[in-house]
């Protein structure tokens, strides 16, 4: 059983989708699995390639990467590229689902199994798998760096000789895994914190961090499936879009984090919204890659708009390369673990459609796209 580990070429992109740590970790635990890492594949993570050969993993060609048993990568591969994969492979990465049906129906062509981690299920058993939950984790922490940055003033109040200054006021809308580390971010580094979710059950956890629950009444709830927000009618919009409106203008840094999965970011920050902020202050649009939730926000772009700065950065988790990928193996290992049938000293790839966790992320099997398709 060979693995093999890609070197990302997406721009921007400094993570591997597996460290020494995870390999050795798998090594031990897995018998008879070979692992090629493709040349150079940890430099942007500051991970040598030596480091790699130091856990018995071997540095090899792209070639050899590529045509290994399971592929492991973190971007989806160009539909180009799925002839670099050998019938029967498993390639495994955050494959984009909602937006990569040319290259799963590629992938069934070319006989090719594919595990996108997005659609692990959001279930006790499978929170070590849980790719999305541990980037954002990292997410949430960088976006508040980020707008303690950019901010003109103090996050914490301050007393000197020379006078006080006021704490930071944080506003945080939405309290997923990225809005709770953002909160308790902000609360660490002294902020003042409020935040605001379509989804009234989560102020207890909200309030639990430091942070006070803005509530307003939207006439319905923003709670869906599988612990994601689903999409408000137009009336509860323009009634959350008012009532945050008149919120913000009284904020320092606003970090924004709404996504639902599928569809383009809502839109929580109208540019009315932006004029009426106080000048200096900072929002971190975390959707920015899905359309933002900030009318003005521009992807892979900071900008000033009416004395406001709008950060539009994409790839949180690329900006702390060496424990994103640290998580990010993890989460590997422990779903590559439940993939592999260990018998004596052998381990075989074993796609067992009866486990939920296996039936849930396996996006193309034997053949068939099984994405947006009845199990």
């Amino acid at each position: 059983m060979k693995i093999g580990v890609l070197k990302q070429t997406a721009a921007g992109e400094t993570r591997v989708a597996m460290t020494p740590d995870s390999i050795k970790r798998l090594m031990d635990k897995c018998p008879g699995v070979e692992i090629v890492v493709e040349k150079g594949a940890g430099d942007g993570a500051f991970i040598a390639d030596d480091a790699f050969k130091g856990v018995g993993a071997k540095v090899g060609t792209t070639k050899q990467a590529w045509e290994a048993d399971v592929v492991l990568t973190i971007h989806p591969p160009k539909e180009a590229e799925v002839k670099n994969l050998k019938k029967g492979a498993l390639l495994i990465g955050l494959l984009d689902p909602h937006g990569s049906a040319k290259l799963f129906a590629a992938l069934a062509k070319a006989g090719v199994n594919a595990a996108s981690l997005e659609l692990i299920p959001r279930t006790s058993r499978a929170q070590a798998m849980d790719v999305l939950s541990s980037q954002a984790n990292i997410g949430g922490y960088r976006a508040v760096l980020e707008a303690a940055t950019h901010l003109p003033k103090f996050f914490p109040m301050m007393m000197t000789a020379a006078g006080s200054a006021k704490a930071a006021k944080v506003i945080v809308l939405g309290a997923g895994v990225a809005g709770l580390q953002a909160i308790a971010t902000a609360r660490r580094l002294g902020a003042i914190v409020e935040a605001f979710d379509v989804r009234p059950e989560v102020k207890e956890q909200i309030e639990s961090l430091g942070a006070k629950f803005i509530d307003i009444d939207l006439g319905e709830t923003g709670a869906g499936s599988g612990g994601y927000a689903k999409e408000l009618s137009a009336d509860a919009k323009k009634k959350q879009q008012a009532a945050l409106q008149e919120r913000l203008k009284g904020a320092d840094a606003v970090i924004t984090t709404a996504l639902i999965p599928g569809r383009p970011a809502p839109v929580l920050v109208t540019a009315d919204t932006v004029k009426g902020m106080v000048s200096g202050s900072v929002i971190v649009d975390m959707a920015a890659a899905n359309g933002g939730n900030c009318e003005l926000s521009k992807a892979n772009k900071v900008v000033v708009e009416h004395g406001v700065t709008i950060i539009g950065h994409t790839n949180y988790p690329a900006m702390m390369p060496r424990d994103a990928s640290l998580f990010y193996g993890r989460n590997v290992l422990n779903l590559l673990q439940l993939l592999l049938k260990v018998e004596g000293k052998a381990s075989t790839l074993n796609l067992n459609l009866e486990d939920d966790i296996v039936a849930g992320c396996l996006a193309v099997h034997d053949g068939a796209v099984r994405f947006g398709t009845k199990k």
